[in-house]
């Protein structure tokens, strides 16, 4: 992992969740979330660190996360990943 890598995950890990920020529900400790998709994955099986954004246990891995409900369905709810990792670069800055 690279500077920049490491800054970014830093970074995302003091936002918070962009899910629980974005529909009220309580700003919760945040991990990090590597976007799931065939348009995010190269050679490796997951997205490049810079195509992160932060979740709650609960909205990552939890009953109403990402990896529990699917990716469509979830989408459905919550926006797209695409969405979100605009939104949270734009708080980053970058």
């Amino acid at each position: 992992m690279n500077k920049a890598d490491r800054n970014r995950l830093n970074r995302l890990s003091e936002l918070g969740c962009v899910v629980c920020r974005n529909i009220g529900c309580g700003e919760s400790p945040s991990e990090v979330h590597h976007l799931i998709g065939i348009q995010f994955k190269g050679l490796s099986q997951r997205a490049s660190h810079q195509q992160t954004i932060p979740l709650c246990p609960e909205h990552h891995r939890g009953n109403h996360g990402i990896h529990h409900m699917g990716r469509k369905p979830w989408e459905s709810v919550y926006g797209t990943q695409e969405s979100l990792l605009d939104q949270v670069n734009r708080e980053l800055g970058e």
